[in-house]
């Protein structure tokens, strides 16, 4: 039985396949738009959000770091930029995002430093204590097995290694939050129809958004699966949460 709501949100709702695979046919089929509506959505300030995720690992100095559901690979490009990590590897179910990720990857030179790879965030394919810190931005949330993907990522941190998870909340101010679920619930999803002609993905991101244990309740998770030293902090009036635990 699935242990929390968001655990049972899925993009497709008629389809027989599991969460996992739902979750790769639909970054497939948005792949060609994703980076375009990522900054077009959130008007340029998801680039911010991913900077303040990445600079809590500053004080690390992590030389090896594995980004979780990578996707297009925008978390590892910016963590290259800002840790100078010797490798970074980054991990994600879906090819069609990775193919795209590869290509920004090559065009900056950047293929001796960052390597892109399929695999799955809830069996990951590396050995215990390998990772010096691990980042997934708005990835947990996508996961089939929420207790099961943090605990792989557990695993495959060093002692003294560090998480940082960077994934969408919901805003408790009154007035914003209001405006916040109408462009939740109706614009973004229009948006993703219109231009990644896909509703189906930006409707099951406003789903899963409400049904995320998130705040304290997933900091409780963390605790809860391992991670010590855990924290988190709220960016742009609650619309998302950086999450941090240590191993």
């Amino acid at each position: 039985m699935p242990k929390y709501a968001h655990d049972t949100i899925v993009p497709f709702k008629e389809s027989d396949q599991s969460k996992k695979q739902q979750v790769a046919q639909m970054f497939d089929k948005i792949a060609f738009r994703y980076d375009f509506l990522n900054r077009f959505l959130s008007a340029g300030i998801d680039v911010s959000w991913r900077k303040k995720a990445i600079k809590q690992l500053v004080p690390l100095h992590p030389q090896n770091i594995l980004d979780v559901a990578t996707g297009t690979a925008d978390v590892a490009i910016l963590a290259e930029k800002i840790l100078h990590p010797a490798k970074i590897t980054g991990i994600d179910i879906s090819e069609g995002m990775l193919e795209i990720g590869r290509q920004k990857v090559e065009k900056l030179g950047l293929q001796s430093k960052i390597e892109l790879l399929k695999g799955d965030s809830e069996t990951i394919a590396f050995p215990d204590n390998s990772f010096d810190a691990i980042t997934v931005a708005f990835g947990v949330r996508n996961y089939q097995n929420l207790e099961k993907g943090l605990g792989e990522m557990l695993r495959v941190l060093k002692p003294g290694g560090k998480l940082v998870v960077l994934e969408f909340s919901r805003p408790k101010q009154f007035l914003f939050k209001g405006v916040y679920n109408l462009y939740m619930n109706q614009i973004a999803p229009g948006f993703g129809k219109l231009i990644a002609k896909n509703k189906d993905a930006y409707q099951y991101l406003n789903d899963s958004v409400q049904r995320f244990p998130e705040g304290q309740q997933f900091i409780t998770i963390l605790n809860n699966v391992g991670y010590s030293s855990t924290y988190s902090k709220i960016l742009t009036l609650g619309i998302c949460s950086i999450y941090c635990g240590s191993k």
